[in-house]
């Protein structure tokens, strides 16, 4: 799975270069995620600009890395297209994590947390 990652301050940045999160892909995202908060980054912007689709399986990584991140940091999703906005509202993940219709809306939502 293609992953684009840069750092904004203490912010990573992470973006899918995949339309879809699924099966196929979810094991690859998760390592990728893992490897990067064990690196030491707990505030993470996951910027779904570029996914049409994501399956349970890719859902259930982007929860896993949220849960590894813990309680001393977050994870922030943004620039979520509709199609996947369905699949929050649809299994209430959007009651668990913030999103933001932009990149710098969701960096910003980060830099004032501490």
């Amino acid at each position: 799975m293609q992953l684009h990652q840069n750092k904004m301050g203490d912010v990573l940045i992470v973006r899918p270069l995949e339309k879809r999160i699924d099966a196929a892909t979810a094991t690859e995202f998760k390592e990728k995620m893992s490897e990067w908060i064990g690196a030491g980054n707990r505030r993470i912007v996951l910027n779904l600009a570029e996914v049409d689709f994501i399956d349970s399986s890719g859902l259930g990584a982007i929860v896993s890395s949220l849960k590894k991140i813990g309680n001393d940091g977050d994870l922030v999703i943004c620039s979520v297209k509709e199609t996947v906005m369905s699949l929050f509202r649809l299994t209430r993940m959007n009651r668990v994590f913030d999103i933001l219709p932009s990149e710098d809306a969701a960096v910003g939502a980060l830099a004032g947390r501490l």
